[in-house]
């Protein structure tokens, strides 16, 4: 009875895994769960590998003077470092840009740091939320694969992340854009062309032929 529990309880993680993905740092639930994941994702296993490194390292360069007075996230995907939460001042949010794009192999940087104190705890349970809510969404859809699309949420701002052909884009815009909670939707994704998508997965992509009304703003950078 104790081993049927154990199975059944394993299944449903393992089915939420997709729901989970961008809400927590890691969820392990042995080699084959984190197999199917990766096997998911565009990136190669050594540039995931690398971008997960890059982040700890970008962490790392954060000056100690400024380490107190400053909540700072690092999003790596592909080599694209996405930078944001909260800097105490314009010097600050320049030397830890500065610093991200020295690291070994980094293609870009998108420095989205704000000038403002750390943001509450509060605020940022809801930006969980809120990241948690956008990949339910991408799921539901049906409309392209949500382990395709990197989800950060800061301040009530989504920032997206990913490798997608032009349609993907879309669709992942317009769920972010109605998606509630999202005050505005940054779209850092990195958008290939079909011909490289169908070389990159394993089977055709989703398209978007019905995207939903879009509400919120979106910035492309």
């Amino acid at each position: 009875m104790q081993k049927a529990k154990l199975t059944l309880a394993a299944t449903a993680l393992l089915l939420a895994l997709p729901m989970l993905q961008g809400c927590v740092p890691a969820v392990i639930v042995g080699g084959a769960a984190v197999g199917v994941m990766s096997a998911h994702d565009r990136r190669s296993t050594g540039v995931q590998t690398d971008d997960e490194t890059s982040e700890w390292k970008a962490a790392q360069r954060i000056p100690e003077k400024f380490k107190a007075f400053s909540h700072v996230n690092f999003t790596s995907y592909n080599r694209r470092m996405l930078i944001t939460g909260e800097v105490p001042n314009d010097e600050a949010k320049s030397i830890v840009g500065e610093e991200t794009g020295k690291l070994e192999g980094m293609r870009e940087v998108y420095n989205e740091l704000n000038i403002a104190p750390p943001s509450a705890f509060g605020n940022r349970s809801n930006d969980s939320f809120i990241t948690s809510k956008l990949k339910a969404r991408l799921v539901d859809s049906n409309q392209l694969s949500a382990n395709h699309i990197k989800v950060v949420t800061e301040n009530g701002v989504a920032y997206l992340m990913g490798i997608v052909n032009d349609r993907e884009a879309k669709v992942a815009v317009a769920i972010a854009r109605t998606t509630d909670g999202v005050r505005k939707v940054v779209n850092v994704m990195e958008v290939v062309t079909e011909s490289d998508i169908r070389r990159i997965d394993t089977s055709a992509p989703g398209g978007a032929r019905n995207p939903p009304p879009q509400t919120a703003p979106v910035e492309t950078r």
